[in-house]
């Protein structure tokens, strides 16, 4: 079984209900009624804040793209790039590419053209579909993409350069192309997030989607009455494999294009949501929104509301424990994966173990993991090493690069370079990234432990340790902290507040900025060298 399957069982089974909406809150009319109920009159012109389609819709859709490849002479294992923002389309595409037997390429839309350029020629793409947000820095490439046979634009004002998508669907077939698929067969190249520089071009198979789905119905019990509203941006593995749980049984799914407190408070109301998945910046603000007064709970109806979850990044358990006073009726989990992991679950807390948060977790639904020793060797429990983990979902290769896919599969087991450890309960704790960890007179500092302590402070609103050279220590540790726009704070109060820390861990430079993260939510560390590694720092030094 593919995927694929699971799209046609639900058109079969659920063809008339809804399976995807698409909210675009800066369309909002001046109303107070519902989104929803607005979605029942007749809109006016402009954008459309809300759009919805069926099962049957999605399949439609799915199917006729998937005509559109194979008569630009689509082959079976071609490349073919999506660089869209989250929109009501970007699914039922990534399942025409997967149904016309090619492999689909999710671009993230930061990218810059150059960027762009690279991954494209990286994964050996020869089609691209493209959304507006992406005219201009097309324009500066596409005389230099020589692979690349066919664009397809979705949207109005379609470019001289490119096919529209929306007309040339019209006139294919919305019956499915009848080819054979399987769980062996290439399916996606996902690029990993690019904090450590170039992004790698991550290949898995059919096999690897079909699992993240049923790991994620396993963790999370969705029922065809749950409803996901999904924030994050669909090319990365962790918004998508977690929507999968919601493919598994046929429930309907939210994209919501915003990220402010009282939208996503007004879309879990509105639409009724069960199950939704923040990332750590996110779950902050709405929860300083509620504390300042922003938004007022009494507002919205978050009464289906039942599960909250987070993943893609270290969570503070501050956080966790500030927003179960805030939602006491919240069931609550954390997952951890990667993109060479096919997303989430691989490990993940479990609903029912609230009592260990601050831990990932354990070994995910058909998973596997270790812990092992610079030698590979398993290290005993509390003991730091290497995370590794094995199971369906393991990536085949970083695609065009052996070197470093043997750096990182050795037989069957993933080599994640994140740092952990086990305690006497069998739970994992996330230490660090392997090369995140600073090594300062001898003795290694986490910074996540770092980090998790100054989160405590309720003036710090993201805080990042990282490793700056010092002639006599190697490295020392600095924090860059970013203080809450409603707050005043002072080095020497956070120096003071620091003193609970050994005083080995203790930061001994602190800078007041504000914390790069990416659009999955990981701490862009990279940046943070480059700005402040070699540079004269405006800063106080802590005396340890």
């Amino acid at each position: 079984m593919t995927i694929i399957d699971l799209l046609e069982q639900n058109q079969l089974q659920y063809g008339s209900e809804t399976a995807l909406v698409e909210i675009n809150p800066e369309f909002e009319p001046e109303s107070r009624m519902t989104w929803r109920d607005y979605a029942l009159v007749q809109p006016e012109p402009g954008q459309p804040f809300r759009r919805e389609i069926t099962w049957t819709d999605f399949n439609r859709k799915a199917n006729q793209f998937a005509n559109l490849l194979l008569t630009r002479g689509c082959q079976r294992g071609d490349k073919v790039a999506i660089l869209m923002m989250n929109s009501i389309e970007w699914l039922p595409i990534y399942f025409g590419v997967l149904k016309a037997g090619a492999i689909v390429v999710p671009l993230n839309y930061r990218y810059t053209s150059e960027e762009i350029k690279y991954c494209l020629e990286k994964a050996d793409c020869s089609m691209l579909i493209f959304g507006p947000e992406f005219i201009g820095r097309m324009e500066e490439i596409c005389d230099r993409l020589p692979k690349i046979r066919h664009m397809f634009y979705v949207g109005e004002d379609c470019p001289v350069f490119a096919d529209s998508y929306d007309r040339m669907i019209s006139y294919c077939s919305t019956h499915a192309p009848k080819l054979t698929i399987n769980e062996d067969d290439d399916a996606a190249i996902y690029f990993s997030s690019g904090t450590t520089g170039f992004p790698k071009a991550i290949l898995h198979a059919h096999r690897s989607l079909i699992h993240s789905a049923r790991t994620e119905q396993n963790h999370h019990k969705q029922t065809h009455d749950d409803v996901f509203l999904c924030i994050p941006p669909l090319y990365h593995t962790g918004a998508k494999m977690h929507w999968f749980g919601s493919l598994m049984v046929g429930g309907k799914a939210v994209l919501l294009k915003g990220t402010k407190p009282a939208w996503i408070l007004k879309a879990a109301s509105d639409e009724k949501c069960s199950i939704v998945w923040l990332l750590v910046p996110w779950a902050q603000d709405i929860l300083d929104a509620i504390e300042r007064g922003d938004v007022k709970l009494e507002d919205y109806d978050l009464s289906a509301w039942r599960l909250m979850h987070i993943g893609a990044q270290p969570v503070p358990p501050s956080l966790i424990r500030r927003w179960l006073s805030v939602f006491p009726n919240h069931q609550y989990d954390t997952n951890y994966g990667l993109s060479e992991s096919i997303g989430p679950g691989c490990v993940h807390l479990g609903m029912e173990n609230v009592a260990k948060v601050g831990a990932i977790g354990k070994a995910g639904f058909g998973w596997e993991v270790r812990i092992v020793s610079e030698n590979a060797q398993p290290v005993k429990r509390g003991e730091v090493g290497e995370l590794c983990v094995k199971g369906p979902g393991v990536m085949k290769c970083y695609y065009r690069d052996e070197e470093a896919t043997k750096e990182v599969l050795r037989g069957d087991w993933l080599f994640t370079g994140d740092m952990a450890m086990e305690d006497e309960d069998g739970f994992i704790f996330l230490v660090d990234r392997k090369k995140d960890v600073i090594i300062t007179g001898g003795e290694n500092l986490y910074p996540v432990q770092i980090e998790d302590y100054i989160r405590r402070c309720d003036a710090v609103k993201d805080v990042a340790v990282i490793g700056l050279p010092d002639a006599r220590l190697g490295e020392i540790a600095a924090a860059i902290v970013e203080i809450k726009p409603d707050r005043t704070f002072t080095e020497e109060k956070l120096a003071d507040f620091c003193s609970g820390l050994p005083r080995y861990k203790r930061p001994r430079k602190i800078i007041f900025d504000t914390v790069p993260r990416n659009p999955t939510g990981k701490i862009e560390k990279p940046k943070l060298r480059e700005k402040y590694c070699g540079e004269s720092l405006v800063a106080q030094q802590i005396e340890q």
